[in-house]
């Protein structure tokens, strides 16, 4: 399932949301460069989050095998990559993905807390987010990059604050694709529940690498038990709506 509408007003310009996806498409841009030639793996090693350096867990000058080719030399611990890595990612698609589901859900989340909020919200989501991964797997020399986590927390209060939202959904069925109009603690619950029996399949087997789930949980948790302190009620009075979309249904 891919979300591509979320039916909720907006009643205010969402600028910490388009300038957090202007600084994660710079970031791609100027630092990763654009996915082209050595400067995304450098990026990815030096940005990343290595959950085995920044704990000191692993030998100084161990090589981390990226792909084909490429390695990340473990080093000192870098503790401001906690932040960094939040603003790093690992293609084109991994960029795109989640500045879409920033875009969709950030927006609303951002408009129902105010903006200095709703960053402090964001970065606090993306930190305890990347600590849950880096204490599942504490050895690992994988980087870890991406706003994913971050972008879990927003769509954890978003599950909280409009679980009825009308989100419409993209469902692909082998080669059948049609779409599909789902009220968001369908979507966004079924979500988190893949996270969780990756998350679990992951820790019974692990496939050393790949997405870091439990970033993904923790941050959804973050964000569900963390957004009533970070709301604004008067910003929460401007978006009640006269009816519920999904009244009586």
């Amino acid at each position: 399932m891919f979300p591509y509408k979320v039916d909720r007003p907006r009643v205010s310009p969402p600028v910490v949301t388009l300038g957090l996806i202007a600084l994660n498409v710079l970031a791609w841009l100027v630092l990763e460069g654009g996915g082209f030639g050595d400067a995304l793996p450098s990026a990815v090693c030096q940005l990343g989050l290595i959950p085995g350096e920044v704990l000191g867990l692993l030998k100084l000058g161990t090589r981390v095998p990226l792909g084909p080719g490429t390695a990340c030399v473990i080093g000192a611990p870098h503790y401001l990559t906690v932040l960094t890595s939040m603003f790093m990612h690992g293609g084109w698609l991994h960029l795109i993905g989640n500045m879409w589901f920033l875009w969709l859900f950030g927006t609303d989340i951002e408009g129902s807390t105010g903006h200095a909020r709703f960053l402090v919200f964001y970065l606090l989501c993306g930190i305890v987010a990347a600590a849950t991964q880096v204490l599942v797997d504490p050895h690992s020399g994988v980087p870890m990059v991406g706003a994913s986590g971050a972008i879990s927390g927003v769509m954890g209060a978003y599950i909280l604050l409009y679980p009825r939202s009308r989100v419409h959904t993209l469902l692909t069925l082998g080669f059948f694709v049609t779409t599909v109009t789902l009220p968001a603690y369908v979507m966004l619950g079924y979500w988190f529940l893949l996270q969780l029996l990756l998350g679990t399949v992951g820790l019974v087997a692990p496939a050393g690498g790949g997405v870091a789930v439990w970033a993904h949980v923790g941050g959804f948790l973050t964000g569900l038990g963390l957004i009533r302190v970070f709301l604004d009620p008067g910003l929460v009075a401007l978006r009640v709506t006269s009816r519920d979309p999904w009244e009586g249904r």
